[in-house]
């Protein structure tokens, strides 16, 4: 295929856009501050690669090592997100970058690749039978979350971090972890805030803007993570409709 990619550095950055909430006024806030994670990512090896097209159609990885997710690991590259929307779906790309990030581990001599899937079908997570035909497998489980891995040697698979195998924690207030590795994120947020002091509830969002936080989260983690009575809920990122619905 002809098709024509971009990885973003830190010369280009300013000017490519990063796929999500492409145009949207209120999420441009979210579009910086990722954009600024990019950024201060870049050193730890962090690739963002898109298609030359407006849309949806990315994927985005760096060693596990530092990649801001509950996961161990030697020398593997943890894929944050692949994603290709709409019209672009069915035509090979997730197939072409996929293949891109492998060769990619290849030539830095890493071990493998991994990902977050799960058992069932969720947002904002990869699909576990794409990647198996790839030849990922899975290496371990949290509940339906699932950890699949493509292995080029016999190193040790990389594993959830024993934080994330809690799932729960001890306040029993509505309480949100997130970074803004997501562009949506800052925007619900603000929105989430505002929703809360309106109602008068409770709502603890817990930032994770460090790797030693992100590596300690009590959860199976990507970006968001929802909690209720001390127990995860979902992953799902929440607006204030969808909180309301989840309340009553």
């Amino acid at each position: 295929m002809s098709n024509e990619y971009i990885n973003l550095t830190s010369e280009n950055i300013d000017e490519e856009h990063i796929c999500c909430a492409i145009g949207d006024p209120k999420h441009q806030q979210g579009v910086d501050r990722k954009k600024e994670w990019i950024r201060n990512k870049l050193k730890d090896g962090h690739v963002f690669r898109k298609l030359n097209a407006r849309g949806k159609i990315f994927i985005e990885y760096e060693p596990v090592e530092t990649a801001w997710a509950p996961v161990t690991g030697n020398n593997y590259m943890y894929i944050y997100c692949l994603w290709v929307a709409g019209s672009f779906k069915g035509k090979g790309i997730g197939g072409e970058l996929l293949e891109y990030a492998i060769s990619d581990a290849r030539k830095k001599k890493m071990n493998g690749l991994c990902t977050l899937v799960s058992q069932k079908k969720k947002p904002f997570i990869g699909e576990r039978k794409f990647f198996e035909h790839y030849g990922f497998r899975v290496v371990d489980t949290v509940n339906d979350y699932q950890l699949v891995a493509l292995s080029f040697n016999d190193e040790e698979t990389p594993r959830f971090t024993d934080n994330a195998r809690k799932m729960e924690i001890d306040d029993l207030n509505f309480t949100i972890y997130y970074s803004n590795e997501c562009p949506y994120v800052e925007y619900e947020i603000k929105e989430l805030t505002e929703y809360a002091e309106a109602k008068g509830i409770i709502i603890n969002f817990v930032k994770i803007d460090s790797l030693e936080k992100a590596k300690s989260v009590p959860c199976v983690f990507n970006n968001w993570a929802n909690f209720h009575n001390g127990k995860f809920i979902s992953n799902t990122i929440l607006n204030a409709n969808a909180l309301e619905k989840l309340i009553k």
